[in-house]
């Protein structure tokens, strides 16, 4: 499984790399949700979150449809969410105060 999660890791940073325009500020986040399921978080930039995006999420419509094409052949089922930093900050501080 650790194969599989590294090649579409590495898809998904070289992918990303060309839609954004602040690669340094980018983090890809990984979660094994179960046997052969993952969850792929890309935590980017407001401005770069709209570029990935594209004009009526086509690019990001894309993106997935590749990342779960390349999964399936591996048997594995996967999930890709984009969100800013801002965006995850408040996910993070909900999640700390429902605990």
């Amino acid at each position: 499984m650790q194969a599989v999660t590294d090649q579409i890791r590495n898809f998904l940073q070289y992918i990303a790399v060309q839609f954004i325009e602040h690669p340094e500020r980018a983090q890809l986040k990984v979660a094994e949700l179960g046997p052969k399921r993952l969850r792929f978080k890309l935590v980017l930039e407001s401005s770069d979150v709209a570029l990935l995006i594209g004009r009526n999420g086509f690019s990001a419509s894309a993106i997935r449809g590749v990342l779960k094409a390349a999964a399936e052949r591996a048997d594995v089922q996967v999930n890709l969410q984009v969100h800013s930093h801002e965006e995850e900050a408040e996910m993070l501080a909900r999640e700390e105060a429902g605990s």
